[in-house]
């Protein structure tokens, strides 16, 4: 018999709701449902803002030279001749061939002009704070928090000298391609347990495909970052860290 005062879920009561799921985190009560593809949206807008003057400005006598405004590989653009040179030792004090055919890259599309590499530079930090900000609300679910996080990384003083000088392009390539191997690898690790729903599918429709490809997307994608900086090599500890 119902205690007085309560009603059963046969009578019409309401039923005690379902618990969240770890794929749609509880949003705090009396807040509103945020919505991250405008949240990133502004940020990528406000981060290419803070940058965007640096395609007017040019190239400088510290180290430049080296890597693009004086260096006939460089400024030939991309060629097979380039491309051999590029995965060559002995010029600089890094081996970098991504980097250098990155710019390579910019030469061929835009000219020797410090415009181009300026701008691709704006572009790949700009995709780099988007990209974290995605990461993070994927692994998360909280859109604000991973909003202030990628705001900082995006709009920290810290970042001008990686994306305002030409040089630093080995920078914010190499983070790119971090970031890429992060993914790839949470993907990996998602499949491996079990985690990963099917794409348009709810979560209990679980992606029965093996996840050799994400591993090997993994490689690949860490291979590519320690092409454009060898400090890239400490990606296996930020892994176990993930992991942990």
């Amino acid at each position: 018999m119902n205690k007085p005062g309560t009603k059963s879920a046969a009578t019409g009561g309401s039923a005690r709701p379902a618990p969240a799921s770890a794929d749609s985190p509880p949003q705090p009560s009396g807040m509103p449902a945020s919505r991250p593809i405008p949240v990133g949206f502004l940020l990528a807008v406000l981060t290419f803002a803070c940058f965007s003057t640096a395609r007017h400005f040019d190239y400088i006598e510290l180290d430049d030279p080296d890597f693009i405004s004086a260096n006939p590989h460089e400024l030939g653009g991309l060629s097979w001749a380039g491309i051999k040179w590029a995965f060559q030792l002995g010029h600089g004090d890094y081996w970098h061939p991504v980097t250098w055919l990155s710019l390579m890259c910019d030469v061929s599309l835009f000219g020797p002009g410090p415009a181009g590499p300026h701008l691709v530079n704006v572009l790949l930090h700009t995709a780099n704070m988007a990209l974290l900000f995605w990461l993070l609300r994927r692994w998360t679910g909280a859109v604000w928090r991973s909003a202030m996080v990628a705001a900082l990384f995006g709009l920290h003083p810290l970042r001008v000298e990686s994306v305002a000088w030409v040089t630093e392009r080995k920078d914010v390539l190499s983070a790119l391609f971090w970031l890429l191997t992060l993914w790839a690898y949470g993907r990996y690790v998602s499949r491996v347990e079990g985690r990963e729903p099917r794409a348009g599918r709810s979560s209990s429709a679980l992606d029965p495909r093996p996840s050799t490809l994400d591993y090997l997307l993994a490689l690949a994608f860490f291979a590519l970052g320690l092409m454009s900086k060898a400090t890239l090599v400490t990606v296996p500890f930020v892994l176990l860290l993930l992991d942990y």
